[in-house]
């Protein structure tokens, strides 16, 4: 018998993954060029041709010791130092190879920062919409999820309902930007307001208060925005990156924690980070995409493609009557549904053969997600099933 809490999280699996399965069986039916799947976050465009070179040079110079070998629970010392130079010099910050631990991924890198800093029924607090995911990692080690109700005419964070949430009990907040799933990108008034919210709410409760800013997307932004360095505006604060998005490699499984070396406990902490990763099961980081990544810290997919993407469905989608938030960055659109039940609208969707997620697997109902990491010609093709959708609803 599976215990309790396994229980319930089978019964609530994720939304997002059910509606991938359900793509695969309509694509079964009618063909996989007539169902137009904006269900997962997977992306389409191709890692840069740098990937291909470094695993090849790699493979072929270094020892087998050397590249499939165990190291620091923490990742190999020289790649944590090329990724804290890198860093330095892109962001003006002052960090060495002690303030990085090499991680499976940004959901791996989240769950040793909560193990690290969560006792039992300590509260992390998230703005909806939030990845969903937050919620589970959460639970994994007994904290509280506390979530500050969306604006929903920015999407940014509600600071004052932030300020009314924060207790004695409050350990994180966890921040995402570019935002999943709205594209939002938040700027730098909002970072600054948020640190001096925080800062004054240590003072006043005589706790410390950590800062998560959970950032898969930081390099997949338009227009120019700049993402701001929460490092650079917040003592105890981290960043959570991951390279699945920024360079299209969601299944290897590497990114990294970053420290910001004057947070209170911070030897205790990166020295927590490292148990963690070990006993958590992750042991280390992957060791060869370690090896790869350190060589192509300057790599950079495509974003031009996902910005035609963005372009082509938003401007359709406005004309033909919903409303949404044109993204600043990510691959995600937030519209608002014509009904309240947006679970009820993504079902009606599925009879045009589009798969959509619902706003509630986000903590905000009356809205759905779609992810345009899909080729331009599923997204041109899908354009009249919307047209349909529209129609069904009377949206204009």
């Amino acid at each position: 018998m599976i215990s309790n809490k396994m229980k319930n999280l089978v019964a609530t699996s994720s939304t997002i993954r059910a509606m991938f399965e359900e793509g695969k069986r309509l694509s079964a039916i009618y063909g996989e060029e007539n169902v137009f799947d904006y269900s997962l976050g997977n992306p389409n465009v191709e890692p840069p041709e740098n990937i291909k070179i470094a695993i090849n040079q790699i493979l072929n110079k270094e020892s087998a010791n050397l590249i499939h070998g165990y190291m620091n629970n923490s990742g190999y010392e020289d790649v944590r130092t090329k990724i804290a130079k890198f860093i330095n010099k892109k962001y003006n910050t002052n960090i060495s190879h002690n303030n990085i631990v090499m991680t499976c991924g940004a959901a791996g890198g989240l769950n040793i920062l909560l193990k690290t800093l969560l006792n039992p029924g300590d509260e992390v607090i998230v703005f909806a919409p939030f990845f969903g995911e937050y919620r589970n990692y959460v639970n994994n080690f007994d904290g509280e999820l506390v979530v500050v109700p969306p604006d929903i005419t920015t999407f940014e964070p509600n600071l004052q309902a932030l300020t009314d949430k924060i207790s004695s009990k409050t350990k994180a907040v966890i921040i995402n930007s570019p935002n999943n799933p709205t594209g939002v990108v938040y700027s730098e008034k909002v970072m600054q307001d948020l640190a001096k919210i925080l800062s004054e709410k240590e003072k006043e409760l005589g706790t410390s208060i950590y800062l998560i800013s959970d950032e898969p997307y930081r390099e997949i932004v338009y227009d120019n925005v700049k993402v701001p360095y929460i490092l650079k505006y917040y003592k105890n604060s981290f960043i959570g990156y991951s390279y699945s998005k920024s360079l299209s490699l969601p299944g290897e499984r590497i990114g990294y924690i970053v420290a910001n070396t004057d947070m209170d406990y911070f030897e205790d902490i990166m020295s927590s980070l490292n148990v963690a990763n070990r006993i958590l099961g992750f042991v280390n980081a992957p060791s060869l995409f370690q090896r790869v990544i350190a060589e192509c810290l300057e790599a950079e997919v495509d974003v031009s493609i996902y910005q035609r993407n963005r372009d082509v469905l938003y401007d359709h989608l406005t004309a033909i009557g919903f409303s949404c938030i044109k993204p600043q960055g990510a691959f995600y659109l937030f519209p608002r549904t014509p009904i309240a039940d947006d679970i009820k609208f993504c079902e009606e969707a599925k009879q045009f053969n589009l798969l959509l997620v619902p706003g509630s697997a986000f903590g905000c109902p009356g809205h759905i997600r779609l992810s345009y990491c899909i080729s331009y010609e599923k997204i041109q093709n899908s354009l009249p099933a919307f047209e349909k959708l529209a129609k069904l609803y009377e949206v204009k």
